[in-house]
């Protein structure tokens, strides 16, 4: 693809629109703080705030207005989420979602990929809930601290699509879910499919910085763990192999790909591709490393498409995960498959993501809204 092309492409982006969907997804996988089944759940404490947890109960309304494909959707209504949520408390909710972020979007081509890393880091930890936006209080530290959730940025972009929703619809749409439509628009408008997702999340009362320790994944995590990790969510092997595509925007840093550099570089990496990260990471030690410098994930790193899966195929993947992927046996014929067919991926990526986005949310009176997403009511 020439330069042209590719510009056209990232262009055409910003031009999405989203047509009306009836369709909600299937599977949800919600919390219910006062179900005594769910006390059980590892997460109850921490999501749920404690035993006497009480919450405003929020109203389900139907309708919608996002569209475009319908890959693993249904007109059902799972769990208290579901399409167009917001139609009636607050009708242009994803409108004004989206015009600030695209506003805010021409001015930082990156932020696409930071705020849908930012979308994957909250539900890992947890479900759904913008706990990954709360700051330290004295009785717990941000998740923002762990090393797990290092470069974490734009959430100047969340405050102020949040300002923006509160001026219109005070006290209405959560931080968790304008996290899933940042995301969702964060896809479309680099160039990548166009889809609805299903809101009506609440925000958590807590968040835990050692949770975010042991939830979210480090780019050397194991195929096996890597696998495990998706699989737990109710992902396929070729839904995982298809949410590690969201690689295809963004930037890596020195201090995740060095164990593949030093002493000796990992015979995965091409020749040419492990010399020219030597030259962008000349040491092994991370004491003495610029994490200033960045490392594009792949060739195309600021438009949504499969050129990812054309790069691990290349020797080309960046992240330890990423060359595993693509020799594994139980992944390699998916990485191929999304190599030659984008639409493929596409399609396979969208039901991925919202499995993603409805496991373990919090719904109905559980949680709250906050006011100020890095704040409790």
């Amino acid at each position: 693809m020439d330069a042209c092309s590719l510009s056209t492409k990232f262009q055409a982006g910003i031009l999405v629109l989203f047509l009306i969907s009836q369709c909600a997804i299937k599977g949800v996988i919600a919390l219910d703080c006062n179900n005594p089944r769910d006390k059980g759940n590892k997460d109850y404490n921490r999501r749920c705030g404690g035993k006497n947890n009480v919450g405003v109960i929020s109203g389900k309304q139907g309708g919608g207005n996002s569209g475009g494909s319908k890959a693993g959707l249904s007109n059902c209504n799972n769990g208290g989420l579901q399409i167009g949520f917001y139609s009636r408390s607050c009708p242009n909710a994803e409108n004004i979602v989206r015009g600030a972020f695209a506003g805010n979007f021409l001015s930082d081509p990156t932020a696409p990929a930071a705020l849908l890393r930012l979308a994957f880091h909250d539900c890992q930890v947890g479900g759904c809930d913008a706990s990954i936006l709360l700051d330290s209080t004295s009785t717990f530290q941000s998740e923002q601290r762990s090393d797990r959730n290092f470069g974490i940025r734009r959430l100047d972009f969340i405050d102020r699509i949040k300002a923006s929703l509160e001026a219109v619809c005070p006290g209405i749409v959560s931080c968790a879910d304008i996290i899933i439509l940042v995301a969702r628009d964060s896809i479309s408008l680099t160039g990548g499919p166009r889809f609805p997702v299903q809101t009506g999340r609440r925000d958590s009362l807590t968040a835990s910085n050692i949770a975010a320790d042991a939830s979210i994944p480090p780019a050397s995590v194991s195929i096996n763990n890597f696998l495990s990790t998706f699989q737990s969510k109710g992902m396929t092997v070729e839904e995982s192999v298809a949410i590690l595509g969201a690689h295809t925007i963004g930037v890596g840093h020195c201090v995740n790909i060095v164990d593949r550099l030093y002493p000796t570089t990992d015979p995965r990496l091409g020749a040419l591709f492990s010399a020219q990260l030597r030259l962008q990471c000349p040491t092994g030690s991370p004491q003495t490393l610029n994490n200033n410098t960045v490392i594009n994930n792949d060739l195309t790193n600021v438009i949504f498409d499969n050129q990812y899966f054309r790069d691990v195929m290349n020797g080309r993947g960046l992240f330890t995960i990423d060359a595993e992927l693509g020799q594994d046996s139980r992944t390699s014929a998916a990485v191929a498959q999304f190599a030659q067919n984008q639409q493929l991926f596409f399609s396979t990526f969208i039901s991925a993501f919202n499995k993603l986005a409805a496991t373990n949310v919090l719904t109905s009176n559980n949680g709250q809204i906050r006011r100020n997403c890095h704040v409790v009511n």
